[in-house]
C-alpha cells in the first residue's frame, strides 16, 4: 500500500518544437480520460508555463532558456510540497523539459535516483541539436549536469541526479542518436535498451534495472519515474511526434510499473509527450489513462 496519490498538472510545451505543441494539453486529457477513477487521488494543483518562443537563444542554442528555468523552479515547489507531505506524486505533462523542475524538487531535499523509461536518451547537446533547440530533447543531459550552464546548474546545485543513480529504460533510438551527433552517454550511467528488454522478457529487465537503483539503496532517498510515451509501439501510441515501431505494448509498461512502484522507493511519476493533438480516435490517450490507472490501484 503506498500512501496516498496527489495529482499535479504540469502543461508546459516549453521543451517542444512549435509542430509539435498541444502537450500542454495532456494533463487534462488525461484526467478526462478517467486516469484518476478510483485512486482517491488529491488535486496538487497545476503549474502553468509561462510564454512560449520558437526564438533560440544566440549563446545556447536553446528556445525558451529563461521561462524554463523560472517554469522548474516553481514546478518544483511544488512537487516538493508533494513529496513533503509523504504522498506519491502523479506528474502530468507536457514535454519531457519538465524532467528539470521535477528533479529539481527532489535534488533539495536529496539524493534521489531516476528510472528513465524513454523511447529516447534525450541526450542531445545545443551545438548538435537539430530540432531546433528543443529542451526536450536534452533533458536528461541537462538533469545529469551536460549542457549550458543555465539549464545543467538550477539553483546551483552542480547537478540535479549524477549519472550513476539513473537507469534508461527501453530506449531504441542509438542509430538515431549516432545520425544526429549526440554525444555518448555516460558510462556509469545504467542502460537496459529496448533489445535487452526484449531479450531478458519485462519482468527480468526491470529487475535488472531495479538491481542497478537498488545497489545505491543506502545512499538514495528513493527515486523518481519518468515515462515518455513515445516508448510505447506505434501500433497503441500515435499521439507522439515520434511513433515507431518496436515500442512496449501496454501490458509490457503496466508490468515495468508495477514492479518500479512496487519496489516502495518509487516516490512519483511523470507522464510526458502524449499529445491530444495527434489523437483523433481517442484511443491513445484512453490506452495510456487506463494503464496508469490500472497500475496505481495495485497499490491504493
Amino acid at each position: 500500500m503506498m500512501p496516498g496519490i496527489s495529482i499535479l498538472e504540469a502543461p508546459s510545451a516549453l521543451g517542444h518544437v512549435p509542430e509539435h505543441r498541444g502537450v500542454e494539453k495532456a494533463p487534462a486529457r488525461l484526467i478526462e480520460e478517467g486516469i484518476a477513477d478510483g485512486l482517491g487521488a488529491v488535486p496538487a494543483g497545476r503549474v502553468e508555463a509561462p510564454g512560449y518562443s520558437a526564438a533560440r537563444d544566440p549563446q545556447t542554442k536553446m528556445m525558451n532558456v529563461e521561462p524554463l528555468v523560472e517554469y522548474s523552479s516553481r514546478l518544483a515547489d511544488a512537487v516538493g510540497e508533494i513529496v513533503d507531505a509523504e504522498r506519491f506524486a502523479l506528474v502530468l505533462g507536457g514535454d519531457c523539459s519538465i524532467l528539470l523542475g521535477t528533479m529539481l524538487g527532489l535534488r533539495r531535499r536529496g539524493r534521489y535516483g531516476l528510472l528513465y523509461i524513454d523511447g529516447h536518451a534525450d541526450f542531445c547537446q545545443p551545438e548538435r541539436n537539430t530540432i531546433d533547440g528543443a529542451a526536450s530533447a536534452s533533458d536528461l543531459a541537462f538533469a545529469t549536469g551536460t549542457g549550458p550552464k543555465v539549464l545543467t546548474e538550477l539553483e546551483g546545485y552542480e547537478r540535479l541526479v549524477a549519472p550513476r543513480d539513473v537507469v534508461l529504460f527501453a530506449n531504441r533510438d542509438r542509430t538515431e542518436r549516432i545520425e544526429i551527433g549526440c554525444q555518448p552517454l555516460p558510462e556509469e550511467m545504467g542502460v537496459i535498451a529496448r533489445e535487452r528488454v526484449r531479450t531478458l522478457g519485462i519482468e527480468a529487465a526491470m529487475g535488472e534495472a531495479l538491481s542497478l537503483l537498488g545497489r545505491r539503496d543506502e545512499e538514495l532517498d528513493g527515486f523518481w519515474i519518468h515515462v515518455d510515451v513515445d516508448v510505447l509501439d506505434e501500433a497503441i501510441m500515435q499521439a507522439c511526434d515520434d511513433p515507431k515501431p518496436d515500442g512496449l505494448m501496454w501490458g509490457e509498461l503496466a508490468a515495468a510499473l508495477e514492479m518500479a512502484i512496487g519496489s516502495g522507493s518509487a516516490v512519483g511519476l511523470q507522464v510526458t509527450i502524449y499529445n491530444p493533438d495527434f489523437d483523433r480516435e481517442g484511443a491513445s490517450g484512453r490506452g495510456l489513462a487506463t494503464t496508469i490507472n490500472t497500475v496505481l490501484s495495485e497499490f491504493t
